[in-house]
């Protein structure tokens, strides 16, 4: 017979063993844990970050994801860019997973109305075709329910006001930074020089050169000799639906926004002087009716688009620091498993 004290000491060391084997599986995730989870091929951890663990299938979603935002697919990568490319996705998630647990932390300082979410559900909604577009690609991010959908999106809301709690005060730029700037770029902000054009357009594929070009010198004739009006032409004759029933008006120009065949000649055309005009697209009768130079613009005009641009730079800049100190201070909670990431 095991004496009492004997048997309490037992008695003692099992509940610590099991102690430690609730806390190693399901609260810790330490060796033991560590150890099942990679024993389990079809979805091993390829990181922790805080004792929450990041799976493979996590990582492969997040690298589509990404990829997809850059109009890229995994399956046209180089083996090496495809290395890279699971590298900079895992350091999203290491990041988004930190800064899930100081918002949940900090919940009670960003708390999300049901508002905020059914709002941001509804513009999610509407970047999709149909409801089946929408159900298909909530499964491929495993998520089951509208319920699991407004669940993820509440997080993220949480984490963004959490985001802005700590750096929206240094992302504001100040009146005198916008002063500096637009002292020292105030060419950029210049008003381009703009014209307002109408054109006659007989395209190259339907007509041949000669003909076009015939067609449109015995238009400007008619023009020159005032027997007809641009918009009546342009309606008989042209063959640019967005412009023929609207007497050929293709309204405020600036040089940027016309090909370079089409821009040189018309910005040395004078007013109302309709002329004749070849790029590669076909013949063009082309009138300038209005001109407006280049003109410098004030500060005060500015000022808000200048702070804008300012402000979406420095939050860009504070993010990125904000991110790299965060991940220092909690470099003690992070391990990576690199070899677990290869193909």
């Amino acid at each position: 017979m095991i004496p009492p004290a004997k048997c309490t000491w037992y008695l003692a060391l099992l509940g610590a063993a099991a102690a430690y084997l609730i806390g190693d599986l399901g609260v810790w995730h330490g060796p033991l844990h560590r150890a099942m989870e990679w024993a389990c091929p079809r979805d091993r951890v390829v990181a922790w970050v805080c004792n929450c663990p990041l799976t493979r299938s996590q990582l492969e979603r997040a690298v589509r994801e990404r990829l997809w935002r850059e109009g890229k697919a995994i399956e046209a990568l180089t083996p090496e860019n495809r290395t890279l490319a699971r590298a900079a996705a895992l350091d999203d998630l290491i990041d988004h997973e930190l800064l899930r647990v100081k918002a949940q932390a900090n919940a009670a300082q960003c708390a999300v109305r049901d508002e905020e979410i059914t709002a941001r559900l509804r513009r999610l909604v509407s970047r999709f075709d149909s409801p089946a577009a929408m159900v298909r690609a909530m499964k491929s991010q495993g998520l089951a329910s509208e319920r699991d959908l407004r669940d993820l999106l509440a997080a993220r809301l949480q984490q963004e006001q959490y985001l802005e709690s700590q750096i929206g005060r240094l992302v504001k730029p100040s009146d005198e930074e916008a002063r500096h700037w637009f002292d020292h770029n105030r060419g950029y902000l210049a008003r381009p020089e703009r014209v307002e054009v109408r054109q006659i357009f007989l395209p190259a594929l339907d007509h041949p050169a000669e003909e076009a070009q015939a067609k449109l010198a015995a238009a400007r004739a008619e023009l020159v000799a005032g027997h007809q009006d641009f918009a009546t032409l342009a309606r008989a004759i042209s063959e640019d639906p967005a412009t023929k029933d609207h007497g050929g008006a293709l309204g405020w120009m600036t040089r940027d926004r016309l090909p370079a065949d089409f821009a040189t000649p018309v910005f040395a055309l004078a007013v109302h002087r309709p002329a004749l005009i070849r790029t590669h697209l076909g013949w063009h009768l082309v009138e300038v009716t209005t001109r407006q130079p280049a003109e410098p613009r004030a500060f005060p005009q500015a000022q808000p688009e200048i702070l804008a641009a300012l402000e979406a730079v420095k939050r860009q800049q504070v993010i990125t620091e904000f991110r790299h100190t965060l991940r220092r201070l909690e470099a003690a909670n992070i391990e990576v498993y690199p070899d677990r990431m290869a193909e």
